[in-house]
């Protein structure tokens, strides 16, 4: 089952010949991450939003708790994402996504490096890598392997103060010329999110944009779902 999780996100790319066509490429996908903190209903809601539209990936991100705390959380949201075929993920931590069974880590600049972490995962789980606005930074993790890139912030978001400020020309740029997938991150909605499709973004990575939505998190990803499909069109 984790190999067809993980090529969720790898190897979701086409060759580029000049100009990306819209009609002819893969979808913009959602990847969720949670809020930062986890209510006790957290997994209902987390199964109801999987169950609403396409989501590739769902990123555990605890910060400031106790590795017992993480590992308590991710066992029931991992098996709700196994039910759905739906990669998890969690954040900063290799050792911790080896013990939760994870489909692998999403690590940030400060965190593990890329080569400790594919040391400690091993081949086949995925290892993502923050790039905040630095081409520099995407074309060495691409090139050392990793599963995705993730770019960002886009817009203004509560969830964290961003490293960066990422440009919608640096997705363009990405996605004309590499394959390694992009993900899109920071401040994202549903209201904000064509320009990012437009350009590319093989996946979004939402926080308050589902699990504060008013209608709540399956009537979000339903309209991320509407507005992915306009934007495209």
């Amino acid at each position: 089952m984790r190999q067809s999780r993980v090529t969720v996100l790898d190897g979701t790319r086409r060759t580029r010949h000049g100009m990306r066509q819209m009609a002819d490429s893969p979808p913009t996908r959602l990847y969720l991450i949670t809020p930062p903190k986890l209510a006790p209903a957290f997994a209902a809601d987390l199964e109801a939003a999987l169950g609403a539209g396409d989501v590739a990936c769902v990123q555990l991100r605890l910060k400031g708790v106790s590795d017992q705390t993480v590992l308590a959380a991710a066992g029931p949201l991992r098996e709700v994402c196994r039910a759905k075929d739906v990669a998890f993920l969690i954040n900063d931590r290799p050792d911790l996504a080896l013990a939760a069974d994870a489909d692998g880590v999403h690590i940030g600049q400060q965190d593990a490096s890329y080569a400790e972490a594919r040391r400690t995962l091993g081949a086949d789980r995925i290892v993502g890598v923050t790039c905040h606005d630095s081409r520099d930074l995407a074309l060495t993790a691409a090139e050392l392997g990793a599963n995705y890139v993730a770019f960002g912030a886009f817009f203004e978001t509560t969830t964290k103060s961003p490293a960066a400020s990422a440009s919608v020309e640096l997705l363009e740029w990405w996605n004309e010329l590499i394959e390694v997938p992009s993900v899109a991150v920071g401040g994202i909605t549903v209201a904000n999110c064509a320009p990012l499709v437009q350009a590319g973004a093989d996946f979004i990575a939402v926080t308050s944009g589902v699990w504060d939505y008013a209608e709540g998190p399956a009537a979000a990803v339903r309209a991320f779902s509407a507005a992915i499909a306009a934007a495209r069109s």
